[in-house]
């Protein structure tokens, strides 16, 4: 029985590896930098009202990931928000392997394209280490979520965890799997 190879993920190995090995003068292609973990994360401050926004998002974040969200609780509380520590404030979900390189690729080929006005996503997203990180404003942008059943438009932040040991390596890493960078290597 053959196992199932997600199309980015193929498209990684055939094509992006070589062009990363040439393009950084890898050794191995063990060097060559490559995705390990996608998190999805929803904040939900107004939950703090409302318990029931947390069942409506954690099931639109399962859709959209393809894996089931977990509630985040609070660390500590906080009396100008009304937050005890241990309440619900928010949804999140870690991807990684085949589903990873699922919803990476509907992202880049199908969500991102749907965003109003769309003119590339920022190349700010760094942190130094490799990690790129971006914020999305709509959750409608998903072809999986229902557009009847929106209660009220939510984003949520979207972080690309790679083994990639320089920014700029992360950065061709992200641009060969299709990221559409605005200010693209300037």
């Amino acid at each position: 029985m053959m196992k199932y190879i997600p199309r980015l993920q193929k498209y990684y190995k055939e094509t992006i590896v070589p062009k990363l090995m040439e393009q950084f003068q890898y050794r191995s292609v063990m060097e060559v930098p490559r995705v390990v973990k996608v998190c999805l994360n929803q904040g939900l401050g107004e939950a703090t009202q409302d318990k029931k926004l947390v069942d409506i998002y954690q099931q639109e974040l399962t859709k959209i990931a393809g894996q089931k969200a977990v509630p985040t609780k609070a660390r500590t509380s906080i009396s100008n928000f009304k937050l005890r520590e241990g309440m619900t404030i928010g949804v999140r979900v870690t991807l990684r392997q085949e589903k990873m390189y699922e919803f990476l690729d509907r992202f880049i080929s199908v969500a991102l394209p749907r965003v109003r006005d769309f003119r590339g996503i920022s190349d700010k997203g760094f942190d130094g280490r490799g990690n790129y990180s971006c914020g999305i404003t709509e959750q409608i942008i998903f072809s999986e979520i229902d557009l009847d059943k929106v209660t009220k438009i939510k984003g949520m932040d979207i972080t690309v965890v790679t083994t990639a040991k320089t920014d700029a390596e992360a950065m061709a890493l992200l641009t060969e799997l299709g990221m559409p960078f605005m200010n693209r290597g300037n």
